[in-house]
């Protein structure tokens, strides 16, 4: 906490990362892409995201901020520009790495498991945007041990906001999906793309919800829910969550 992660203390350094033991499957994915991750379609509304956000938890700066499976730092750097002090973390060091170069003052950066927050009512707020580690973690039960986590990290009163995909847009708009009704996991055949264009096969896997889920999971972590809302990437708001939009945005209180 309080300091970048980089080179001098032997964390960016390729060899480590080819040295250290994965422990998700995620990471040799963020491994291949690197940069080539912020092209995708659905990383182009950071400011729009991060105006939504901001206003409906009421930050102000100098308020704290976890982001947990922050990727590249995109909503990170975004609140830091605010004078947001905000901590990122994530599974991927490829990710970190990229995250700490030109992080703007006020953010850090750390590999750190989701499965693993140790905080302690530590942050006046915490953000689990885009699937960041929150919904990929299958159906083993680490969402639970996520979310339970990130409320432990928030002081009484602090605010989450949590994206999660939506069951019903799976079942209803997914053509080809392989979704599990049982375990309310989807599984993706695609490929992903590195700078240079050259495409890697990849399984996705992504844990589905409905809202009756989320308020229920929140719930038995001591989060009050303040508001569900169906969203999309790049066009957060206030829409009352429906069957027709890929994700839901869950804002929701530490009550104790």
């Amino acid at each position: 906490m309080g300091r970048h992660l980089g080179r001098s203390e032997g964390l960016s350094d390729a060899s480590f990362r080819v040295g250290r033991p994965m422990t998700h499957w995620f990471e040799p994915l963020a491994e291949h892409m690197g940069e080539a991750y912020l092209r995708y379609s659905f990383t182009k509304g950071t400011v729009q995201e991060v105006d939504h956000v901001v206003g409906a938890l009421g930050l102000t700066a100098g308020e704290r901020v976890l982001d947990v499976g922050c990727g590249p730092g995109r909503h990170a750097h975004e609140l830091a520009r605010r004078g947001v002090a905000v901590h990122g973390i994530d599974i991927s060091q490829r990710f970190i790495d990229i995250a700490v170069t030109d992080a703007p003052d006020g953010s850090t950066f750390e590999r750190l498991d989701a499965r693993e927050l140790t905080f302690d009512a530590e942050f006046d707020a915490v953000v689990c945007l885009c699937q960041g580690a929150f919904g990929l973690m299958t159906a083993n039960g680490d969402d639970v041990t996520v979310v339970a986590g990130m409320a432990r990290a928030l002081k009484p009163g602090g605010r989450l906001a949590l994206s999660a995909f939506s069951s019903y847009f799976v079942v209803r708009h997914w053509e080809g999906a392989d979704f599990d009704a049982d375990t309310g996991v989807n599984h993706e055949h695609t490929e992903v793309r590195d700078a240079d264009g050259v495409a890697m096969p990849a399984e996705l896997w992504t844990g589905c919800y409905t809202p009756r889920e989320l308020r229920l999971l929140m719930q038995g972590h001591g989060l009050r829910v303040d508001r569900i809302s169906s969203v999309e990437p790049g066009a957060y708001g206030d829409d009352a969550p429906t069957a027709d939009t890929a994700e839901f945005l869950v804002l929701a209180t530490r009550v104790k």
